[in-house]
């Protein structure tokens, strides 16, 4: 695979687990990089090989602390950038920020935006992310952008399950679209759970079940698992609508105090995510079930660097 010898991936100290995961899948070694912290808790970067003209990938999902990660990630670019990097591409499996994609309240950043800006100014040539929270948050850059999706590889692991008269819940109304592509997947019907915020603490509450979901098996489909509040409620709601069982899914798996034990206690088979973000393979909670990206993001790098379609690999 001669085309290899111009790409490097390297990582920041975010999920170092995954990128070790793309390189294996890719057939080569993680690049050598340098990042730690001083004692005033400035970061330092510096590439321990030469990067000139070469194509960078810096894998870095931003996750907790989401501050830090972010910030790592954009000293990574500058320090590409001024060691002459041919092209730089951030790999961001989890793009934090995605709930802040617009004014909905008065005097609020859309910090998804000022992220993209940051990204941009920093010195990256291209983003690749999976799923991110909202679909217009790629234009907010001014670089291409290539969003992949886990749906289909949570798809076919329900598929594996050949489930009994299953049935796709949309945990809210925005998730919707997402959810009837996974349920179209699945050869499944549609339910969605029509919710309320109620203040921007995580707080919801269940409006309705649109959709009949009684007798059959349920599987709450979402984008992201924080606090597991909102599946709680979706899981409630399923149950007392009368469904038979309930699975759960979702690609990011961030969860966030108390969503773990949350997930311990629910009534629900089994909650399956995927490894864009530490949080997920740390847990040892025998309910949830971890799907890895890798090779996602390895063919994604592979197609990106060889300058072909990553586009087909969601082609049916």
């Amino acid at each position: 695979m001669p085309y290899l010898e111009e790409m490097k991936i390297f990582t920041g100290t975010s999920h170092t687990a995954l990128a070790e995961d793309v390189c294996e899948y890719v057939e080569m070694p993680l690049g050598k990089a340098r990042v730690s912290k001083f004692s005033n808790d400035n970061t330092f970067v510096q590439y321990e090989e030469n990067i000139r003209q070469q194509d960078v990938f810096i894998i870095q999902p931003f996750s907790y602390p989401v501050n830090d990660t972010i910030m790592e990630l954009l000293i990574m670019i500058d320090a590409a950038k001024r060691a002459s990097a041919g092209r730089i591409t951030a790999v961001i499996p989890y793009y934090a920020y995605g709930r802040t994609d617009k004014k909905d309240q008065p005097r609020v950043p859309i910090t998804a935006r000022l992220l993209a800006d940051l990204l941009t100014v920093a010195g990256a040539n291209r983003v690749v992310t999976v799923d991110m929270h909202a679909g217009q948050i790629q234009g907010f850059f001014n670089i291409p952008v290539d969003e992949l999706t886990a749906l289909p590889l949570l798809a076919d692991y329900f598929q594996r399950k050949d489930l009994d008269a299953p049935v796709v819940v949309a945990v809210d109304i925005g998730i919707s679209k997402r959810a009837r592509d996974m349920a179209t997947k699945l050869g499944a019907s549609l339910a969605i759970i029509e919710k309320r915020r109620l203040d921007n603490l995580d707080h919801t509450e269940v409006m309705n079940v649109i959709g009949e979901v009684k007798g059959r098996t349920a599987i709450t489909f979402d984008d992201e698992t924080g606090t597991g509040g909102s599946l709680q409620l979706a899981v409630n709601a399923a149950l007392e609508a009368g469904a038979r069982e309930v699975y759960s899914c979702s690609t990011h798996g961030v969860f966030t105090s108390p969503a773990v034990d949350r997930i311990s206690d629910m009534g629900i088979r089994e909650m399956v995510v995927t490894d864009t973000l530490p949080s997920a393979c740390s847990t040892n909670v025998p309910k949830i079930k971890v799907l890895s990206v890798a090779s996602l993001l390895g063919e994604a790098i592979c197609r990106i660097h060889e300058g072909r379609s990553v586009g087909e690999l969601f082609s049916d």
